[in-house]
Formats: C-alpha cells, structure tokens, sequence
C-alpha cells in the first residue's frame, strides 16, 4: 500500500476590478512516495529547477511559461509509464490521500508558493482528527530546508 497524494496547480492574477482570482488549472494523484520527502521534495526541486516567466526568450535555462506550462512540465517530469501518475479531476478529494500539495503560481509577480498539507493528524490529546493540516507554506527552497533537517 503506498503513501498516496494530491497536487494542485493554480495560478492567481489580479484581474481589472482589481481582486485577486485564483484558477485551478491541474490536479495530480501520485499512487505512492506521497510523503514530503517523496513527492514534497520532487516537486520542491522540479520547482527550484526553473522559473516562471511570462514570454520565451534567450534563456539558457529552464523556464516556465506560466502556471499552465509549469503543469506540463510537471507531468513530463514525473510521469514515466503506466501507474503511479495520473491527472484527476479539479476539485478532486477524498482520493485516500495522505498528503496534499499545492503549487501557487502567482501570475502578477512570477512567485512560485509550495503549500504542503497532511490529511488526517493526531491531536495533543493523542486523538485522530480527520481534517487537512497546513504543514508549510513557502518558497520551495524552504521546504527542501525543512525536509533535510528533517522537520518535515
């Protein structure tokens, strides 16, 4: 039985009325490894490895144009024959999760935010609570920080 996860692409612009809108544009289920330092670190370094831009020009690097090709890219990274990977519906939940990830793309500024939730948690008073958990919110270096320092 594996470590099952969530991921969420969604991109957020100002629009003209001045209000902030947020689009999703992807979910990914990942059938195992959904753990933070499974998947959370896959996607902390798929997401150090680039950079959002708007526009493709002379870069010598790996860009991404836009939360909707940052979600491409994702999916050429990750997946590699059948299982495992597979795109779900948008608002797509109670899949047996364990972990949910979300990947922020802030249209206006170009600012990547990795959220990573747990599903389910123990209490202080040792009891199971059957609810999302935000265990961080950040750049993703700061999440692969964590992970390496095991905190996460």
């Amino acid at each position: 039985m594996g470590t099952r996860s969530l991921t969420r692409v969604i991109e957020t612009y100002t629009n003209r009325n001045n209000k902030v809108v947020k689009q999703k544009l992807m979910t990914m289920y990942r059938q195992y490894d959904g753990y933070p330092s499974g998947m959370g670190m896959d996607l902390a370094n798929f997401l150090e490895s680039g950079e959002v831009v708007n526009g493709i020009g002379n870069q010598n690097h790996r860009v991404f144009n836009g939360a909707g090709c940052l979600a491409a890219q994702l999916v050429a990274e990750l997946k590699e024959g059948a299982g495992n990977i597979y795109i779900y519906p948008i608002n797509a939940k109670d899949c047996g999760e364990e972990y949910e990830y979300h990947i922020i793309v802030d249209f206006d500024t170009k600012e990547v935010t990795l959220k990573c939730f747990t599903i389910g948690y123990i209490d202080k008073k040792g009891n199971y609570v059957n609810k999302k958990k935000e265990l961080y919110s950040g750049k993703p270096k700061g999440f692969i920080t964590l992970v390496e320092e095991k905190v996460l």
